[in-house]
């Protein structure tokens, strides 16, 4: 009796579809930024690379799957994670609320042009739309686990809950807390910081 058979796989093969996806990736985010999302076609992209529109469409999908992809590489390293397990090793309710501003703020520096281009694109697009609010989701999600540290440990208000800290968190460290001090006010970022963080220490202490 044969042997059933099994699928060849090709390292090869597989590390220049990786290295062609990137391309396309790389490709796409300099066209969005340079066009504006709305006004670059699968083709431009598929130009841009030299590649086939076919082998683009079977690399990444469509335009809002690129972008799903610019923004997963994105969470992937951003700050979240290790600004959560800094907070658990910190005592005081003002070092935490310093973490958190750090952390969002070198996110935001590091990701603003992937950020910009979603927001803009978020508009004219249903699928970049929904990039954008996975995004927000994401980022609300990072916070909502600093707020629960916070509260179990008995460092915010005592009347207080997660949902409420978390709101608090996101009332001064969410994407629109950044952008509407250093985009829209052109604040240093340094100056942003500052004020957030003391607009958020007071936020958490309010026995009101």
């Amino acid at each position: 009796m044969n042997s059933p058979s099994r699928r060849y796989r090709s390292p090869r093969r597989e590390q220049d579809a990786a290295r062609t996806r990137q391309d396309i990736l790389k490709a796409a985010f300099t066209l969005f930024a340079e066009r504006g999302y709305a006004r670059v076609t699968m083709t431009d992209i598929a130009q841009e690379t030299g590649i086939a529109v076919k082998t683009v469409y079977a690399s990444v999908g469509t335009k809002s799957g690129i972008l799903s992809e610019l923004l997963a590489a994105g969470l992937s390293e951003g700050t979240a994670a290790k600004t959560n397990r800094q907070i658990r090793q910190t005592s005081d309710l003002a070092g935490c609320v310093a973490l958190v501003a750090r952390g969002t703020r070198a996110d935001k520096e590091r990701f603003m042009p992937t950020i910009n281009l979603l927001h803009s694109a978020k508009d004219v697009d249903d699928g970049a739309k929904q990039v954008w609010q996975s995004m927000l989701t994401a980022y609300r999600a990072g916070l909502h686990g600093a707020a629960e540290d916070l509260v179990v440990r008995g460092l915010a208000a005592p009347h207080l809950d997660v949902e409420a800290v978390t709101d608090r968190l996101w009332f001064c460290f969410g994407l629109g807390a950044w952008r509407a001090l250093v985009e829209d006010c052109r604040w240093s970022y340094e100056d942003a910081e500052r004020l957030l963080t003391r607009q958020a220490i007071a936020a958490l202490t309010d026995v009101a």
